[in-house]
């Protein structure tokens, strides 16, 4: 028996080989969601505090960008969630920690010595949230999403296959 017919090769191959790309989208979808979510409970639940400390963004009152901000983290994730138009829903988060990065420097930044953070700086999270949200909008939803079945839906009253219709794009 030669090696590369062995049961440890074997294994390495198939479990190499076999993708749950979609299992992995609604993962990615469920988690970043829930993570945007809680921010967008915690900012509602202390509205009355943050209404006057809440940083301005484009000239707006404070307590129009925490409404605004909040309005982004709950309906959002609640959309991204269920992968219901889930590209157009990744832009307004992505736009929300652009500006929260921008604001997190812009008030960290005069106070370093040296531009540089550490582990320890809130600046990483915008831009996880950011990178994570790219990916969603670059990969899509995936199968496991309402913007497939609906598609599907669509796709069937046409009276097409999904098949054909794929062929088409």
């Amino acid at each position: 028996m030669s090696w590369y017919n062995s049961w440890p090769v074997n294994c390495f191959v198939k479990l190499s080989g076999y993708t749950y790309s979609n299992l992995a989208r609604l993962f990615i979808r469920l988690f970043v969601g829930m993570m945007l979510l809680q921010f967008g409970i915690r900012h509602l639940v202390n509205y009355s505090v943050l209404c006057n400390s809440f940083p301005t963004v484009l000239n707006m009152s404070s307590e129009c960008s925490l409404i605004i901000m909040i309005t982004i983290e709950l309906v959002c994730s609640l959309l991204i969630m269920a992968g219901f138009m889930t590209r157009l829903s990744t832009l307004p988060p992505i736009f929300a920690m652009i500006a929260a990065e921008y604001y997190i420097l812009h008030d960290m930044v005069p106070f370093l010595p040296v531009y540089g953070l550490d582990s320890t700086d809130p600046g990483y999270l915008p831009i996880m949230f950011i990178g994570i949200y790219f990916y969603l909008l670059i990969a899509g939803p995936g199968k496991i999403s309402l913007d497939y079945f609906i598609s599907l839906y669509i796709i069937n009253l046409k009276g097409k296959s999904e098949e054909e219709e794929m062929e088409e794009v």
